[in-house]
């Protein structure tokens, strides 16, 4: 399994019309083969000292069965046609791909 941690800095004042856009897509994405997981978070508001808030942030977290999987989501069709939806709401993307580290 890979974990992806997308990190998506929208421009200031349309991290809600990133979103829209986005929650489009998670149906399709979650029918995928190999998806596992698939949706954005926004930071929570907390009193945690550590907390970095962020309004133009989207993170979205993703589980797929593989990285041949995650790979084929990249170029699947719906994915190409969101991109261009969004690009103009964007700042600044990162993507990380992780895998388990546990024993």
């Amino acid at each position: 399994m890979v974990i992806v941690i997308a990190t998506v800095q929208c421009q200031p004042g349309h991290r809600k019309d990133f979103l829209r856009e986005f929650r489009q897509i998670v149906p399709a994405v979650l029918a995928e083969e190999g998806c596992i997981e698939y949706g954005p978070t926004v930071d929570a508001s907390t009193d945690l000292e550590n907390q970095n808030l962020d309004d133009n942030r989207v993170t979205i977290v993703e589980k797929w069965e593989s990285l041949e999987t995650l790979k084929a989501h990249l170029v699947a069709p719906h994915m190409l046609e969101y991109r261009p939806k969004v690009k103009d709401f964007v700042a600044v993307a990162e993507l990380r791909v992780l895998e388990c580290a546990g024993g």
